[in-house]
């Protein structure tokens, strides 16, 4: 209870709240499952919260069972006393265990544990503790020729090591440092001599120093690239004067030949000994804060993209531009599957050109297409040039970013989905279907392969993945998904399934028809009543004979739902189109000790707008025409742009030429912002001023600053001078 209580302090909740999490984590319930169905026992607890307390319970079982290991260690070497069995269990962190057990950690032979071997360890005891009146003559009682101590200076040069290591593993000591290496540590990185040409990305790292604690994300981790790939040499470094007299405070009574040894013990075992751990420590924070920061970053990033605004059900031709190998195309029907594909050469000449034309005219009438979706690679604005001079009336033309559509192409899902295609057609197929419903297809890439991470390869990838899986399944569930049309791999992400399951429900469906409830899911194999309960309310039935099978209403809860329904003597089809009945409702009768007021909100909600799509509407978007390419750009040009990427320091926008322009986080906003994610996401549309272009570089510089509010500000000063000058000749003329 004690640690839960630390656990409800660290997160600002109630401790209740966490222990009906823990215990419906226990259970086997889902992190969607929890936050959606189960409000009245978290508390109204959110993903975001339920995830926290999911990894904070994971952290502290951790430090429990190093707590029974270290315990189980010291009691073998029968050192384990009371008072040190309480002052382990009291530990709240690793690093106050590990620095408790440290004294008593087996090591490898240590010049302290020489030391000890040749019988000093009551020398260096009786000087810690200043009980020495001739230091000479008791260092001289412990020269000893058999155990290799020749001389009292060997002596004492023994017992000093014995305090070095008993002061550089001090709990105390350990703790006062680390505080002092995090509030004043500086990261430094330089280059390693010889390597300047060769270097030359990592130029602004050559010689940088910044302190550990303000230590930008995206700056750490392109240093620990550098070092990574023996460019640069990375250090942690502090003044250690002041931190040495501290420990010195703590160990040296006035000034003696004693006080002189410990001194000498103390100098010894901070280089030694405590300042390579504390620099080693430091590195390790420094790095799990940076990797803490990307994936945060990269997550949301990945959630903006998932849940970007859906086209719909459309009938959609689908264009992988290319120039000599042409661009290959895909006609999809309403459902996103494949009823033609062709090969056309737009770009290579003009006979070519004229059968292309022909062909997208051809497929266009014949499929009643209503879309025409392209991909933003190479020969993209080329290609959508050459649609749109195409007279093609009612036909939207959206340009599409393409970001891993090349390692969907040759996965296994792809196989899987078109064994008779080649890589070429599959490209094209999910190019079509991302603008259909960019989540559905998107789930079936890493999401580390869709373009919207920063150093994703760098930082630590289990905690990246565990990162990614949650954003993944946070948002499959949100949307929701149509039990009868959805993927194998897009039902693997709803709450309690998983892809075995997925892949049962889907040879289900293909045996036996479309599913007509979802009470018929329990028919499938293997789907036991967890899975149903965490599952069903993520599933929707498009077209089932009982309508609360097409919301987000769980199936524990129709029985509640019928009930109202009689109470207003009316169906519960009625209670869902008819908002004037629903208006009779007064929640508070439905109250009980399973369903409170949230659960009656969601639910009334619900039947407002059954299965309705939190997701954005779909609006068009086009890029000026004409820049094609970055020698098309100028400076002062205004374009307008699709956000791609977020990072620490800016943000990268698509202009429409290949090549993504940087707006730097000082540049997003006119007022000062810390972070970008303050002004912009992934999927944003906005428009921005070019401030320069290099060709040779092949670099963008972009601004969102609005132009008007310099202006209005200086009109002001104006003014402000105006007034100034009329009130100075006023007081000159009047005195």
């Amino acid at each position: 209870m004690q640690n839960f209580s630390q656990i409800a302090r660290d997160l600002g909740l109630e401790t209740t709240q966490i222990n009906k999490t823990i215990q419906l984590l226990d259970e086997g319930a889902t992190v969607p499952f929890i936050a959606r169905y189960r409000k009245e026992k978290t508390g109204s607890l959110d993903e975001v919260q339920i995830n926290a307390i999911r990894d904070k319970i994971a952290q502290l079982r951790e430090l429990n069972k190093r707590k029974l290991s270290v315990l189980k260690s010291i009691e073998k070497q029968g050192k384990l006393t009371n008072e040190l069995q309480e002052k382990i269990q009291s530990c709240l962190t690793l690093p106050e265990l590990e620095d408790v057990y440290l004294p008593f950690k087996p090591k490898r032979q240590t010049r302290a544990t020489k030391a000890r071997e040749k019988g000093l360890e009551a020398l260096a005891e009786a000087i810690v503790q200043y009980k020495v009146k001739d230091l000479k003559a008791l260092a001289e009682e412990y020269i000893d020729s058999e155990k290799g101590v020749e001389s009292a200076e060997e002596a004492l040069a023994g017992a000093r090591d014995i305090i070095a290591e008993y002061i550089a593993e001090d709990k105390e000591v350990r703790t006062e440092a680390r505080q002092y290496f995090l509030e004043n540590s500086l990261l430094v990185s330089k280059v390693i001599p010889g390597k300047e040409e060769e270097a030359v990305k990592y130029k602004d790292y050559y010689n940088w120093s910044e302190p550990l604690r303000k230590a930008l994300s995206h700056r750490v981790l392109a240093v620990r690239r550098g070092e990574k790939e023996e460019f640069l040499y990375l250090d942690v470094t502090v003044e250690e004067d002041e931190l040495i007299s501290k420990i010195e405070d703590r160990f040296i009574q006035g000034k003696s030949e004693v006080s002189e040894q410990i001194q000498q013990a103390i100098a010894d075992g901070y280089k030694r000994l405590l300042k390579p751990g504390m620099e080693t420590e430091m590195r390790v924070l420094s790095r799990e804060k940076a990797d803490e920061e990307a994936i945060k970053v990269f997550a949301e990033n990945v959630r903006e993209l998932l849940l970007a605004a859906p086209l719909g059900q459309k009938r959609v031709l689908a264009i992988d531009p290319g120039y000599r190998t042409g661009c290959k195309v895909v006609v999809l029907d309403s459902q996103g599957q494949l009823k033609k594909n062709a090969t056309i050469f737009p770009h290579t000449g003009a006979q070519k050109k004229v059968e292309a034309e022909e062909t997208i005219r051809h497929l266009i009438k014949t499929f009643s297409v209503e879309a025409i979706a392209i991909g933003n690679g190479t020969a993209g604005r080329e290609t959508e040039s050459f649609i749109k001079s195409l007279p093609l009336k009612d036909v939207l033309v959206i340009t599409v970013n393409e970001s891993g559509a090349s390692i969907y192409s040759a996965s296994d899902v792809a196989r899987e989905e078109f064994p008779d295609q080649d890589v070429t057609v599959r490209g094209a197929v999910s190019i079509g279907r991302r603008l259909m419903d960019p989540l559905a297809e998107l789930v079936k890439i890493d999401p580390k392969s869709i373009g919207v991470g920063q150093y994703q390869h760098d930082v630590d990838q289990i905690k990246l993945q565990t990162s990614l899986d949650d954003t993944v399944i946070s948002c499959v569930n949100s949307v929701g998904v149509e039990l009868n049309t959805a993927s194998q791999q897009i039902l693997a992400y709803i709450s309690g399934l998983g892809p075995a399951l997925a892949k049962n429900i889907v040879a289900y469906r293909d045996q036996n028809g479309a599913f007509t409830s979802r009470k018929e899911l329990m028919q499938v194999p293997r789907l036991g009543t967890k899975a149903f309960e965490q599952a069903a309310g993520f599933l929707r039935i498009r077209k089932a004979e009982n309508p609360l099978d097409m919301s987000a209403v769980h199936p524990e809860r129709y029985d509640l739902v019928e009930r109202m329904a009689r109470d207003l003597k009316c169906q519960v089809k009625e209670l869902m189109t008819n908002a004037d009945l629903r208006k009779k409702l007064k929640l508070e009768k439905y109250i009980s000790e399973e369903v409170g007021l949230p659960t009656l909100q969601d639910i009334l909600s619900e039947l407002s707008k059954p299965g309705r799509d939190p997701r954005d509407k779909f609006e068009e978007f086009s890029f000026t025409d004409g820049i094609n390419n970055i020698s098309d750009v100028k400076v002062g040009m205004k374009l307008p742009g699709i956000v791609t990427n977020v990072t620490n320091f800016g943000a990268f926008v698509d202009i429409g030429v290949q090549q993504d322009g940087l707006v730097h986080i000082s540049q997003l906003s006119n007022g000062f912002i810390s972070d970008p994610v303050q002004v912009v996401k992934v999927q944003q549309k906005v428009t921005v001023t070019v401030i320069e272009v290099d060709e040779k570089r092949n670099r963008i510089s972009l601004s969102m600053k609005a132009e008007g509010v310099k202006k209005k500000s200086r009109k002001k000063k104006n003014l402000n001078n105006d007034f100034s000058e009329k009130l100075n000749a006023l007081k000159s003329k009047f005195g």
